[in-house]
């Protein structure tokens, strides 16, 4: 069965808990609440024993979670095990291995599966057989014209009363950030004292979230948003910002996904790479969809040009690197690693 993050509070209370559960989506603060929601009704319901397997990059042995599945438990007559799967794609063992558990599912085990991406194309007879004896959760990104309507959602729920001039003002403020944007009604529950929030007062209350730096600045070159890189770009100039006190994260990033382009070219084992690189769980489909937008050596040639960019900003050119507009540069630079048919161009 297939649930929206939205519904599945409501199912868990009105249910016993599922044999299996999938949580995928591109929105990584619901996939984490929709599964911290069926962590919390696990432990309600004595699963006292919670075992994580990570099936990031082609060495996983599946054979030892198909052991787990058989194993008696150690400490606790119930167990949940928790499966996750950054990519969306078990492959074909990984499959097996799921569908499986699904076909004699055991009474004391519980089976959660969460993932970054997910598309049709991601599903197949592993997630249908989640689905016959549990529930699959899609966690879709929330679309611009979709924030209003989910801050809105999120304010009932948490007791705050808001006008429409409230909600499109925080909707401003936050930019599409949910993770801030449920930072910030959280607070609005504990300051709003019970009474209807206006424009006026919403705007007193929380803080600047779309605020442009640098961290939010990479990250939307990484995730392919290149209109959004040139105006957050534009904002830090705007605000007084100089190109050489960005360059260091840029140089950062953008070395760190040459050095993991490098491992994935060669079928390294990127978990491996992500944790040498000190990428948290969260952040890794990040780095994931920019990786599958450029091949290895343009990531190489990136962080070349980063380094150029730095240079020129510094008033130190190479020979043969001209002293062009840093701004302008950067702005080429980001655009291009945010959108491949402009890679030609930096």
């Amino acid at each position: 069965m297939e649930l929206k993050p939205d519904r599945l509070a409501a199912q868990l209370a009105a249910e016993p808990l599922r044999p299996a559960y999938l949580v995928a989506g591109a929105e990584p603060l619901l996939v984490l609440e929709a599964a911290d929601a069926i962590r919390a009704r696990a432990r309600e319901a004595g699963f006292g024993e919670r075992e994580v397997f990570d099936a990031d990059g082609r060495d996983f042995d599946w054979n030892a979670l198909d052991a787990s599945f058989r194993a008696p438990s150690l400490f606790s007559a119930q167990r949940l095990l928790e499966l996750r799967l950054p990519t969306g794609r078990p492959g074909k063992e990984g499959a097996e291995v799921v569908a499986g558990y699904c076909a004699q599912p055991p009474g004391d085990i519980v089976l959660l599966v969460t993932a970054g991406d997910w598309s049709r194309q991601h599903g197949g007879k592993w997630s249908e057989a989640i689905a016959r004896i549990g529930h699959v959760v899609q966690a879709p990104q929330v679309r611009p014209h979709e924030l209003e309507g989910w801050l809105e959602s999120r304010l009932r729920q948490r007791g705050v009363r808001a006008d429409r001039g409230a909600v499109q003002r925080l909707a401003e403020r936050v930019q599409g950030n949910l993770l801030a944007a449920a930072q910030e009604v959280d607070k609005l529950a504990l300051l709003a004292d019970g009474d209807t929030v206006d424009a006026a007062r919403m705007e007193a209350l929380v803080a600047d979230a779309a605020r442009f730096d640098v961290f939010r600045l990479v990250d939307a070159a990484l995730n392919g948003q290149p209109a959004q890189a040139a105006r957050m770009l534009a904002g830090l100039r705007a605000e007084g910002e100089a190109v050489p006190a960005l360059m260091g994260m840029v140089v950062m990033e953008l070395n760190r996904v040459a050095a993991l382009a490098r491992v994935q070219a060669r079928g390294g084992n990127l978990a491996a790479e992500f944790k040498a690189q000190r990428v948290w769980d969260s952040k890794q489909a990040v780095y994931r969809r920019a990786l599958a937008r450029h091949p290895a050596p343009r990531w190489e040639r990136f962080a070349v040009l980063a380094g150029g960019v730095d240079r020129i900003a510094k008033g130190r050119p190479r020979l043969g690197e001209e002293p062009a507009d840093a701004w302008l540069a950067l702005e080429r630079l980001l655009v291009a690693v945010a959108e491949p048919k402009a890679a030609a161009l930096a």
